[in-house]
């Protein structure tokens, strides 16, 4: 009998042993996201697909306006957390304003520069107030966003977990600018910073683009947040630019291969989707190009920043060799600039449809 009782001690041991080696195992990500919708888009689909990936551990959905209001993004977040059945994933509340840029101000700056195609939150179409949030066709959450804030929570998760953490920014700057403005420390105790961002010369007659080729939505609505956060020390930084993205298309044909599982994140994005024209996958293939670097099949390491002069150019991606970079302390990036496409799409539909990965 106390044979029976060492050998089953024995495998306890083994057992609790084999899951702290797998949850040491997953890779540790914060997403920064402006998680507007539904429809589902790239700003619920991509926490969405890194949730389901059975190599992460998600420590929590950060929130800035963006796309839409901070208030109503996070009331979503809440509510695809629920249906997904992942409460469990914090979801912290960021910048509510960019550091600078004001809707009023851009209207002016527009008068003299040209009309802007998309500008998130401060759509006249669809513009209101930033404490309302609209009707939810999903329904309202019942869960309650973090107390904490965003800046804060992302200073005290690289201190938790250092140089282990990835942080994934799918929308505008502001909570990690304001995160270094705290703790200037930030950037270098993250493991890299990932994100979707800037244009350098996209091939595409999309009007967003082809006129104003290096704008683009993620820089442009908060300028100096990007220029803090691209010129901030980080140990690595991986950027998906429009030019990328552009050759991908979150099409009807994609959402009807994930409809056919029952699993509760297909039956979110195929409940959700509205097709469009420019369906563009922004945020999913930053992503999935994470989750599989060997998706992305062409890259040049370049210098970055976003221009800040206020004038014309105000928000557009600025881009240097180590020929030409100016005298200033500027950071490499690594920028994607062609893939795999039926291996990005083969990924991503099968993590969308496969059961959600519990706590």
């Amino acid at each position: 009998m106390k044979r029976m009782s060492h050998l089953c001690l024995a495998l306890t041991w083994v057992l609790l042993a084999g899951l702290n080696c797998h949850a040491q195992g997953k890779r540790m990500v914060i997403i920064d996201e402006d998680t507007a919708g539904p429809p589902a888009t790239d700003n619920l689909g991509t926490p969405l697909l890194l949730i389901q990936s059975p190599q992460t551990k998600v420590l929590g959905i950060t929130v800035p306006t963006g796309d839409q209001w901070r208030d109503e993004e996070v009331a979503h977040a809440l509510r695809m957390l629920e249906i997904i059945g992942r409460t469990d994933i914090p979801v912290v509340p960021g910048a509510v304003q960019s550091l600078v840029r004001r809707r009023e101000e851009t209207k002016l700056w527009e008068q003299l520069y040209g009309k802007v195609l998309w500008k998130g939150a401060w759509n006249a179409s669809t513009y209101h107030a930033p404490d309302v949030i609209p009707p939810m066709p999903e329904g309202k959450p019942t869960t309650q966003p973090a107390k904490e804030d965003a800046a804060h929570f992302l200073v005290r998760m690289v201190h938790r977990y250092p140089h282990q953490v990835t942080i994934f920014e799918g929308g505008p700057m502001t909570d990690l600018a304001l995160a270094i403005s705290i703790d200037p420390e930030f950037p270098k105790l993250a493991k890299e910073l990932v994100f979707m961002g800037s244009s350098l010369n996209p091939e595409t007659d999309d009007p967003e683009f082809s006129n104003a080729p290096r704008r683009e939505f993620n820089l442009w609505f908060d300028p100096e947040a990007a220029h803090i956060v691209l010129t901030a020390p980080w140990p690595k930084i991986v950027c998906t630019p429009v030019d990328i993205t552009i050759k991908t298309e979150m099409s009807s044909a994609l959402i009807k291969e994930i409809a056919k599982s029952d699993n509760p994140a297909a039956r979110y994005m195929a409940k959700y989707f509205r097709p469009r024209k420019y369906h563009y996958m922004w945020d999913e293939l930053a992503a999935a190009a994470w989750l599989d670097p060997s998706l992305i099949t062409r890259e040049e390491i370049r210098y970055m920043d976003v221009d800040l002069s206020h004038g014309a150019d105000y928000g557009n991606t600025l881009t240097w060799t180590d020929q030409d970079k100016p005298q200033t302390e500027l950071q490499k990036v690594h920028i994607q600039l062609d893939l795999n496409a039926a291996q990005f799409y083969e990924l991503y539909t099968r993590l969308m449809a496969s059961p959600t990965p519990q706590p």
